[in-house]
């Protein structure tokens, strides 16, 4: 039985030749059903979010409306708590989630995480919890792809890459942002540059991106009219605004952190409860101060075509951040990127009015700090700086930021490591994997997989022949990729950094051996 199983040795080694040609029409075929379900999705939180205040507006009295409007949210907020305790990879943005998949560390079942991420999502985006659709948007992807790799029965070799090839469909359907989806599976999902990761990642953003356009055309997400570059004398105010935005990023990540243990620590609250505080606050504020609700596109909006007081941007900022770490901290299913986005832009406008109002600042620029501050915000929670800048680039649809905003990344990226801050991707799936309620994915040892590993500058591998190396026992080096050269190695082969190495291993050995594989490459591990 065992020599024609599909994933044995032979058919593993087999597939990795021509596995390019394969993965790139892999990659459209992902980037098809991801495109259609993530246009899907965003239509469906349209007409979610254009209900509410079509509700909230009915002529009705107020003493009638809002006892039943929050009526309604308690029950909509139950519904998502079940779905929650039903499917637990689906709280939250979903990102660690995806992560610890290609870790090999978490098992999913693709089917029941798409329904139910689907419909938690549109649900809590759409009764106005402080939620962005791009976390969602990329598991919504990365679970498609998964669907893919069952549904044709792919080997596993290719199912991480299908993986990776939805997230970035994803992101890139999510926010008509391709090149951001590919850079993305490179910086933040793998941390490491790949060929193969790049040509699957590509295909797929590229045909989801081109199907997303269709739809809700050519136009970027957010219009900035007529903004000019910022002088290079005034580069001085970007480097300040990267040194705020990159201590603001590390405020962020620790209270995210925190307002998740306060959650934890209320015992009498059970998980599938939990929801409902952040959508009672919604409906509060959707009476009080409806600015606040939803991801906040309509709030970067306002911010780029209405001139509002420095007092009333700070207010804005204060309540959105508050409500965003309700609303996360309670295991809703959403994402950070869009709620960051707009903290980012809030403290942006802020800045920019501040060198307006007190030292004479032009107000042409004030657009050019929100969309920088974006930028760096990002840069400082995810710590992804190319992604950032490509992602504010491709999201605002001009290049000529493009210095300006590399820049604010590289200072934010800086200031965050300085406090020592953490990814929050990388904190959220250290604690996704202490959650009692998820088992470690084993696999199964019939099944053979190939390992990628980079070989990086100061690694400890540079510059060593294969029988110096004390590689895992439990794995076999099959190839060594330099370039365009396939190698084969031999004992005397040297390995260079730059090099790719890949080692066939079992599947249920692959997790712990890829830790060890990273560790001696130099390659920092999740």
């Amino acid at each position: 039985m065992d020599s024609i199983h599909k994933n044995d040795t032979y058919n593993t080694l087999s597939h990795w030749q021509n596995f390019r040609l394969k993965l790139l029409v892999q990659g459209i075929i992902v980037g098809i059903f991801s495109g259609f379900l993530i246009v899907f999705y965003r239509i469906a939180l349209e007409k979610a979010e254009e209900l509410r205040p079509f509700i909230l507006s009915l002529a009705v009295p107020k003493y009638i409306l809002i006892p039943i409007w929050l009526l309604f949210l308690i029950i909509l907020a139950y519904i998502v708590g079940v779905l929650i305790k039903k499917e637990p990879l689906i709280s939250g943005s979903g990102i660690p989630q995806v992560e610890g998949v290609l870790l090999r560390k978490i098992n999913m079942n693709w089917l029941s995480v798409i329904i139910t991420k689907f419909i938690g999502g549109v649900i809590s985006i759409g009764a106005g919890l402080s939620l962005g659709r791009e976390g969602p948007s990329i598991q919504l992807g990365a679970t498609m792809g998964q669907g893919v790799s069952k549904i044709f029965k792919r080997i596993k070799i290719e199912e991480k890459y299908l993986i990776t090839s939805g997230a970035s469909a994803g992101l890139a359907a999510a926010f008509n942002a391709p090149l951001a989806g590919v850079m993305f599976a490179l910086e933040e999902v793998h941390k490491h540059f790949s060929p193969l990761i790049l040509l699957s990642a590509m295909s797929a953003s590229l045909t989801a991106d081109f199907i997303s356009k269709h739809f809700f055309g050519l136009k970027p997400v957010f219009t900035f009219n007529n903004v000019l570059p910022l002088p290079l004398e005034s580069y001085g105010y970007i480097v300040f605004l990267g040194i705020i935005v990159g201590v603001f990023g590390a405020v962020f990540n620790s209270s995210l952190l925190k307002t998740q243990d306060i959650y934890a620590k209320q015992k009498w609250l059970p998980v599938k409860f939990r929801p409902m505080i952040p959508f009672l606050v919604a409906g509060l504020l959707a009476f009080t101060f409806p600015q606040v609700l939803g991801g906040g596109h309509s709030l970067i909006d306002s911010l780029i075509n209405d001139n509002l007081t420095i007092k009333m941007l700070l207010i804005i900022l204060s309540i959105k951040f508050i409500f965003s770490m309700i609303s996360y901290g309670s295991g809703a299913p959403g994402g950070i990127f869009f709620p960051l986005l707009v903290l980012g832009a809030l403290t942006g406008a802020v800045y920019g009015n501040i060198l307006v109002h007190f030292f004479g600042f032009n107000t042409e620029y004030i657009n050019n700090f929100i969309i920088l501050a974006m930028a760096g915000y990002f840069t400082a929670i995810v710590r992804a700086p190319i992604t950032g800048s490509i992602l504010i680039t491709e999201m605002t649809g001009s290049f000529s930021h493009l210095l300006s905003l590399s820049i604010i990344s590289l200072v934010a990226y800086v200031v965050a490591d300085l406090l020592k801050s953490e990814p929050i991707y990388e904190s959220l799936l250290e604690r996704l994997l202490k959650n009692n309620g998820i088992d470690e994915f084993i696999g199964d040892s019939r099944n053979k997989i190939v390992l990628e590993v980079s070989i990086c500058i100061d690694s400890k591998m540079d510059g060593k022949a294969i029988k110096e190396l004390k590689l895992p026992s439990n794995c076999l080096l099959v190839g060594i990729k330099r370039g365009v050269k396939e190698l084969i190695p031999k004992g005397n082969t040297i390995i260079y950094s730059g090099d790719y190495l890949h080692v066939l291993v079992n599947e249920n050995e692959a997790a712990s051996t890829k830790e060890q594989l990273l560790e001696m490459s130099g390659k920092p591990i999740l």
